[in-house]
């Protein structure tokens, strides 16, 4: 990678960054005319304030990129959000609204403030006792009701590729923090459920969900942003260790990292991207989920789990998000919030619109470039 890229990685990291901390949810600053929940039009995901998962993975983002950089030049940014949100109440506990405390724990290990750190005890024990569980003890893919802040819904006997980055990440953390081997050992069990009910043995891709009241994998599609959950979040979740893990279980999780990225190449368009429908040209190319691809091949780099050889793919996909990244730092072709779709339509008519998710995974993906 030439100097001149790095000028304008950073460059376009600094925008990124700085719209995030201002995206807002009005229809003007979206573009969105279909306000219909069939093309993933959900009002909650829109904008940085309410709490949910577009808004956990944003929050993440900035705490990657402080860690990154050594600084703490968004502190007291995160420190007002999580104040304010909690003194105006939260929303029902699920899967998606775990997301934000994973930014939670780490921002607590220097705030050290005990309602966080009473918040984060609280839910991990709600999630080993109270989510709702499908046939073999898999987290059931619970949501935020549409249009209900309070309300779920069940998903019922569903699992969703989207639960490792969601839930497992947080409760992997916290079994760690606080040296509770039983909330590790769930941890453990969730990855490799995920992996035995999502992973597709004959393509090397993960499937979006699986239900077991049918006992199939929905429409058997590919998407692009759930595979991405996994490519770079198992990473996130190996590098929680700090080389403790369960040898047996790495290995096993490191060979699945290692087939999904092989196959993840071959269906790397000519712009360096990924299309939402990963083995579909005709479908849109994703800058989120490719952006999290690339945070996750760079990672396995960095890691010595890929080699050099894995480098040119990464760079291709960089130079395609930088060029989806424009002059008010906004990241464009997101894919809305994306339901479990039946066919490859589902997921080529969601809607396209700017994201805490988009802007946040881009801050991941370039962080990463910037270290390697």
């Amino acid at each position: 990678m030439q100097k001149s890229d790095l000028n304008d990685i950073r460059e376009k990291l600094n925008l990124v960054v700085d719209k995030l901390l201002k995206l807002d949810e009005t229809k003007e600053k979206t573009g969105i005319e279909d306000f219909r929940e069939a093309v993933g039009y959900f009002k909650r995901d829109f904008g940085i304030k309410e709490w949910d998962w577009p808004q956990g993975i944003g929050l993440y983002g900035l705490m990657k990129l402080q860690k990154i950089q050594g600084n703490e030049d968004y502190k007291e940014f995160l420190i007002h959000w999580f104040k304010e949100n909690m003194e105006q109440g939260l929303p029902s506990r699920n899967i998606n609204t775990t997301a934000p405390l994973l930014a939670l724990v780490d921002l607590n290990e220097s705030v050290k403030d005990w309602e966080f750190e009473a918040l984060c005890l609280d839910w991990a024990n709600w999630l080993m006792k109270c989510l709702p569980r499908t046939e073999e003890g898999g987290f059931q893919h619970v949501t935020s009701a549409n249009g209900d802040r309070l309300g779920v819904r069940l998903n019922e006997n569903e699992m969703w590729i989207d639960t490792l980055f969601m839930t497992v990440l947080f409760l992997n953390k916290m079994g760690l923090k606080y040296n509770r081997q039983d909330w590790q050992d769930e941890a453990y069990y969730q990855v490799l459920m995920h992996i035995k009910y999502l992973y597709d043995k004959s393509s090397g891709l993960f499937h979006h969900g699986w239900t077991f009241n049918e006992r199939n994998n929905f429409g058997g599609v590919f998407w692009c942003r759930g595979n991405s959950w996994f490519t770079v979040g198992i990473l996130e979740y190996m590098e929680m260790f700090k080389g403790t893990m369960n040898s047996p279980i790495r290995q096993l999780v490191t060979e699945t990292y290692k087939s999904q990225v092989q196959a993840l190449i071959k269906l790397q368009s000519k712009n360096g991207l990924w299309h939402t429908v990963l083995d579909d040209k005709d479908s849109y190319e994703e800058v989120s989920g490719s952006a999290a691809i690339a945070a996750g091949i760079i990672k396995g780099i960095k890691m010595g789990i890929l080699d050099d050889t894995y480098l040119e793919c990464a760079y291709a996909a960089i130079r395609g998000i930088l060029k989806n990244i424009d002059k008010e730092g906004t990241v464009l072709h997101v894919s809305g919030g994306t339901g479990m779709g039946r066919d490859k339509e589902h997921y080529k008519n969601i809607l396209i619109a700017p994201m805490a998710y988009g802007q946040s995974l881009t801050i991941l993906a370039l962080c990463e470039a910037i270290n390697l």
